[in-house]
């Protein structure tokens, strides 16, 4: 038996596998890196819970907001060099590095990611050779090679999308929900064009003008953003399927994108990726 978290920045997810690599149980929480000061108290808390097991943390905790910052193992990188690399940062507690890349001038971090995507080819749901994509408030594009991770883009996609449904000239018409459905669609395609910061100014000009409902605009704004972002590596997928690991709604979102640009694409569930990966990196370390 042993312990897995995913640690967040605002959210952690805590699962006790036993040896076969079942979940005998979960517990999702807003125990996040930002809101824990005493890492100690709270790996007690858990041992106290699930049982005196090892226990292997992903995710921001690793990071500077987190327990301890711990370095990145550099791409390519595959499961053999996790589980070389964890930092143990209590008896029996140990913490999963990042990983980072370098290509080109351009630098790229990540953290808790990497476990889902040895997961899924360790799980056999995705080959060791695929472009695989990961939705959230910092969008992961990722070259695997080997079975390793090879390289990765960050887009700030979901971040953007937060920051101008708080501030700025566009907010108060961003409120509504967002659906897949023509409007998404049509702004995927808009968005595809990658003539962005045109795009988003059009949303106010269309509300001014009585041409598109403003209950639409989020949902419209959304489509703009992430057809941007996935028209920006289709140019890199040289006519390959985009393997997309995420909960089914964020996901097929992004699914939908790329079928209206003219991919295809394949949704995986990030969770059961996760579990894989973490269970597979336990195996080879402890």
């Amino acid at each position: 038996m042993f312990i897995a978290v995913d640690w967040g920045t605002t959210n952690r997810r805590i699962y006790a596998i036993d040896d076969g690599g079942t979940v005998q149980e979960t517990l999702r929480d807003d125990r996040g890196a930002t809101a824990v000061s005493d890492y100690p108290a709270e790996i007690a808390a858990m041992r106290a819970r699930f049982g005196d097991h090892p226990v292997l943390l992903a995710g921001m905790v690793g990071s500077n907001i987190g327990w301890r910052a711990v370095p990145y193992a550099p791409a390519p990188a595959g499961a053999e060099a996790l589980a070389g690399a964890l930092a143990e940062v209590a008896p029996g507690v140990f913490i999963v590095p990042g990983v980072s890349c370098q290509d080109g001038a351009r630098a790229d971090v990540m953290r808790g990611e990497e476990v889902q995507l040895l997961g899924a080819v360790a799980s056999g749901a995705v080959a060791a050779d695929a472009l695989l994509c990961q939705p959230g408030t910092h969008c992961k594009w990722v070259e695997m090679a080997g079975g390793r991770i090879a390289r990765f883009t960050t887009a700030m996609t979901g971040e953007l999308f937060a920051l101008l449904r708080k501030d700025g000239l566009l907010a108060a018409q961003l409120a509504g929900t967002v659906e897949d459905g023509p409007v998404f669609r049509a702004g995927v395609a808009e968005g595809g064009r990658r003539d962005l910061a045109a795009s988003l100014f059009a949303i106010r000009a269309a509300g001014v003008l009585g041409q598109r409902d403003d209950a639409d605009a989020a949902t419209h704004c959304s489509g703009l953003l992430i057809g941007a972002d996935v028209a920006a590596r289709l140019t890199e997928a040289d006519g390959r399927a985009v393997d997309i690991l995420s909960d089914p709604v964020l996901g097929g979102l992004y699914q939908s994108a790329v079928e209206v640009l003219g991919g295809t694409a394949r949704l995986h569930d990030s969770q059961t990726a996760f579990l894989a990966g973490i269970t597979r990196i336990r195996e080879l370390a402890l």
